[in-house]
C-alpha cells in the first residue's frame, strides 16, 4: 500500500486528468500525449480533478486483462478513494462500454490496441516510423478505433479504417461510409499524427477502389471487401426508464438487499442517510451505489464490491457500468431517475446557485451563470500541457514567408490571415515545443499552402522535435486560448494585420465574449445584429459615434473583465449597458430590436444543456448523447439532433437526414420526453431545420457560423 500511496502524492493537487497503467501490481503513469490510447490486455486507473476541487476515479478494464490486474485495479481504486477522503465518484469502465463521463475526456477518440504489459507492449513517447497496424474506426458521437488483423479480410464497406505505417497514415473509406463518419475518423488520424508522431507523419485519405500501390504493398493483394456490418449492440430507448431501488443491509458482511421501489421515478426521501443503496438500471447496463453520509465506514468502503456482487447475482453482463456516488456527488445520470431532485442548499432563482467543494461539503457562492456552460455531468476537458505561462512567438504568413507579429498585438487574429505560433515550455529540465498553425476562414489558398510549408520548415529547423497542431478559425483549443498572459484571444471576422494591407473595418462591429470550461476567454467578432445577443454573455458594440459594453443577466465576471481588453483595442469611452435597460441608441446601432437568446433557463438553470443524436439507421430509434463540451461541429447533417435545455426541447433536422427521420422528428422528441426517467412531460418541443435556425437555438452555441455547411465537414478539416 505504501508504494501505491507514493503515486498518489500529487493526486488531486491540480485540475485535470491523470492516467496510470497497472504493471505487475504497480502503477506506471501514461505519457500525456498518449492519453486516450489503451491496450486491451491491461487495466488502467484514471483520476479527473475539477477546480472546485471534486474528483472522478475510473477503473478501466480491457477485455483481455487478467483477473490479477483487474483485482489490483479495484484495490488501487479503493486506496485512491480513501486517500482523497472518500469524496470521489467512482466508475468501473469496461472496454467499448465506457460511461459518457469517461468518453468526454477524449473528444478526439479512444484507441484500443492489441496486447498489454504481459506481451511487452509499453506506452512510449516515440517518433517510431516502424509501426504497422490497422484500426477499425466506429462511432458517430464517440470515436472508437480498435486494432484488428493486418489484412484486407478485416475491412468492410460500411466503415472507416486507419492503416498506420509510421511515416504514412492511410485513412480508408468503405463505399457506404457517410461523410460524418469520415470526418470523425479523420480526427483520430490527426490525433495519431500529432500525438504519436509529433506531427511528422502524412495523412492520406483513400476511397474504396482507389487504393495506392503503397497500401497494396503493405496489405498484400486486395481481396473482396465484406459488406457493411450492422450495429447490433444498441439499446431500445424505452429500456432507459426501467430501474429499481434497493437498500443494502450489510455490504461489509453477507450482502443482503431489500427492494425499496420496483420502478422509477423515485422520491429523493427514499435515500436514508444512514444506509447505502443500489439503483438498478441493469437493463441499460448501469448500476449505481449511493453511499449515505452516515452509513458505517465498512459499508461505504465496500460499495464497489457490493455492486460487483449485485451484478453477478442478477446475471447482468460483465460490461455493466458501475458508479459509486457519495452523498452530494450524484451524477446527472443518477439524478434523472428521481422526480424533481433538489441538491442541498440549491436555490430556485437567479441569486445563489450552489457549487460543490470536495463534493460532500456544499458552499454558497455569488451568482455566476457561466456555470451553465461548464458541463459537470460529463466533465469534458481538452488536455492542457501546461498553464500557458511559457514563451510564445507569433508570425504572420505573408508572401510565402514568416513575418514577425508585434508582441503588443499577440492574441489578436484576423480571418483573412494565417499565423504560426511557436510555444516553448519546460517539462522537468527539458524544453518542449508546440507549433500552432492558425488558418483564417477568409485567407487565400496560397496562404493556406504557405502556412503548411512554413510550419514544416520551422519544425525541421528545430530538429523535428516540436508537436504540430493545425487550428481552423473558430475551433481554437483551450490551451491556445490560454497563451496570452491574462489577455483574451480576440478573433476578428475578416481583414488582415499586415502593414498597409488592412481592409477597412465595418462601421459597426460587435464582439461576443464567452469563457470556456477551462476559464480561458475568447472574443469573437459576429454579425452586428440584435439577434446575435445572448443573455448569458457579454458583448462589445462599436459604432462610428458610440461604444457600448452590453452585459447579459447571466454573464460572468471573467467575461466582463475580458470586455475591457476589447474596448482598449477598439478605442473610445464605453457606456455600460445592463440587459433590460438598453437606451434607444443601442438598438438603433444594431438595426433595431430583435428576438435573441434570452431563455428563462439562462436565469435559473444550474445544470448544462445536453445534445443528443437521434437516428433510426439501425431500424429502431437510438438516442445517443454527445460527450464533452458540444459545439456546432457536433451537429451531424445526416441525423436529427435533440438539444435539451431543461424547459424546452429543440429538434434540429439535418439536411441529409433520411425521410423517416424527417417525418418522424416529432415522434422522436415525444419518445425522448416520455421515456425520461424523471417523469418529465408537457415541455415545449420545437422542430427546426438546418439552415433556418432561430436565435433561441443558435444562442446555445458559441459564435454560431452561418457559413459552416457551405463546404462538407471533411473539406473544412
Amino acid at each position: 500500500i505504501a508504494k501505491f500511496l507514493y503515486h498518489f502524492t500529487t493526486a488531486g493537487k491540480e485540475p485535470g486528468l491523470k492516467i496510470w497503467r497497472i504493471e505487475h501490481m504497480d502503477l506506471k503513469p501514461v505519457p500525456k500525449n498518449l492519453y486516450g490510447n489503451f491496450y486491451t490486455g491491461d487495466a488502467y486507473l484514471l483520476l479527473y480533478t475539477t477546480s472546485l476541487p471534486s474528483y472522478n476515479i475510473h477503473m478501466w478494464l480491457g477485455e483481455e486483462c487478467s483477473q490479477d490486474e483487474s483485482g489490483a485495479c479495484a484495490i488501487l481504486c479503493t486506496q485512491l478513494d480513501n486517500y482523497l477522503g472518500g469524496y470521489p465518484v467512482q466508475y468501473r469502465e469496461v472496454q467499448c462500454n465506457e460511461s459518457l463521463t469517461f468518453q468526454g475526456y477524449f473528444k478526439s477518440g479512444i484507441k484500443y490496441q492489441k496486447g498489454g504489459i504481459a506481451s511487452g507492449f509499453r506506452h512510449v513517447v516515440t517518433n517510431d516510423a516502424n509501426v504497422k497496424y490497422v484500426l477499425h474506426v466506429k462511432g458517430r458521437r464517440t470515436i472508437r478505433a480498435t486494432e484488428v488483423e493486418f489484412s484486407w479480410a478485416s475491412f468492410n464497406q460500411g466503415d472507416c479504417f486507419i492503416i498506420d505505417l509510421g511515416k504514412d497514415i492511410y485513412q480508408w473509406h468503405g463505399k457506404q461510409c457517410n461523410m460524418f463518419e469520415k470526418t470523425q475518423a479523420l480526427n483520430m488520424s490527426r490525433k495519431i499524427r500529432d500525438g504519436e508522431r509529433n506531427g511528422r507523419a502524412t495523412v492520406h485519405v483513400v476511397e474504396e477502389g482507389e487504393e495506392p500501390q503503397a497500401l497494396i504493398d503493405a496489405l498484400g493483394p486486395k481481396t473482396a471487401i465484406s459488406p457493411p456490418i450492422p450495429d447490433s449492440d444498441t439499446v431500445e430507448t424505452a429500456n432507459k426508464n426501467k430501474a429499481a431501488l434497493y437498500m443494502i443491509s450489510d455490504a461489509s458482511g453477507s450482502m443482503k438487499t431489500a427492494c425499496v421501489a420496483q420502478s422509477n421515478p423515485f422520491k429523493q426521501e427514499m435515500l436514508i442517510p444512514e444506509e447505502c443503496f443500489i439503483l438498478d438500471n441493469g437493463v441499460d447496463n448501469n448500476v449505481f451505489v449511493w453511499k449515505g453520509p452516515k452509513a458505517n465506514e465498512a459499508e461505504r468502503k465496500a460499495a464497489m464490491t457490493a455492486a460487483q456482487e449485485f451484478i453477478k447475482e442478477k446475471n447482468y453482463s460483465n460490461k455493466t457500468q458501475i458508479q459509486v456516488l457519495p452523498a452530494g456527488g450524484e451524477t446527472t445520470l443518477f439524478k434523472q431517475f428521481f422526480k424533481n431532485w433538489m441538491d442541498k442548499d440549491q436555490t430556485k432563482g437567479p441569486t445563489k446557485p450552489f457549487t460543490i467543494g470536495r463534493i460532500a461539503h456544499v458552499q454558497q457562492i455569488p451568482f455566476d451563470a457561466s456555470t451553465l456552460h461548464s458541463n459537470h455531468a460529463m466533465a469534458a476537458q481538452h488536455k492542457m500541457v501546461d498553464d500557458g505561462s511559457g514563451k510564445i512567438q507569433i508570425w504572420r504568413v505573408e508572401e510565402g514567408a514568416r513575418v514577425p507579429v508585434e508582441p503588443a498585438s499577440y492574441g489578436q487574429f484576423y480571418g483573412g490571415d494565417c499565423y504560426i505560433i511557436l510555444y516553448t515550455y519546460k517539462q522537468g529540465s527539458r524544453e518542449q515545443h508546440i507549433i500552432y498553425t492558425w488558418q483564417g476562414l477568409k485567407c487565400t489558398q496560397d496562404e493556406l499552402a504557405a502556412s503548411a510549408f512554413l510550419t514544416v520548415q520551422l519544425d525541421d529547423s528545430m530538429g523535428g522535435e516540436p508537436v504540430q497542431v493545425r487550428v481552423t478559425q473558430g475551433q481554437e483549443p483551450p490551451h491556445l486560448m490560454s497563451l496570452f498572459k491574462k489577455k483574451p484571444m480576440i478573433v476578428h471576422l475578416g481583414g488582415t494585420s499586415r502593414t498597409g494591407g488592412q481592409t477597412k473595418a465595418g462601421s459597426t462591429r460587435l464582439y461576443h465574449i464567452r469563457s470556456s470550461t477551462t476559464h480561458a476567454t475568447r472574443a469573437v467578432e459576429v454579425t452586428p445584429s440584435a439577434c446575435s445577443l445572448n443573455s448569458n454573455d457579454v458583448f462589445v458594440l462599436k459604432t462610428p459615434n458610440s461604444l457600448f459594453v452590453w452585459r447579459g443577466i447571466g454573464a460572468s465576471e471573467e467575461e466582463v473583465a475580458t470586455s475591457k481588453h476589447v474596448v482598449t483595442f477598439l478605442g473610445g469611452s464605453p457606456v455600460d449597458v445592463v440587459e433590460g435597460k438598453e437606451p434607444a441608441t443601442f438598438w438603433t446601432a444594431l438595426g433595431g430590436k430583435k428576438e435573441y437568446q434570452s431563455s428563462k433557463s439562462l436565469q435559473k438553470m444550474i445544470k448544462a444543456p445536453r445534445l443528443f443524436g437521434c437516428s433510426n439507421k439501425t431500424g429502431r430509434l437510438v438516442v445517443e448523447e454527445v460527450p464533452g463540451d458540444f459545439g456546432q461541429v457536433d451537429l451531424a447533417t445526416d441525423d436529427v439532433m435533440l438539444l435539451d435545455v431543461g424547459d424546452q426541447i429543440f429538434l434540429w433536422v439535418g439536411s441529409q437526414a433520411n425521410e423517416v427521420e424527417k417525418t418522424g422528428a416529432p415522434k422522436i422528441a415525444k419518445e425522448y420526453v416520455d421515456t425520461d426517467p424523471s417523469g418529465r412531460s408537457g415541455i415545449p418541443i420545437t422542430t427546426i431545420k438546418q439552415g433556418a435556425e432561430p436565435p433561441i437555438f443558435t444562442g446555445w452555441f458559441h459564435a454560431w457560423d452561418v457559413c459552416m455547411w457551405e463546404k462538407s465537414p471533411l473539406e473544412n478539416i
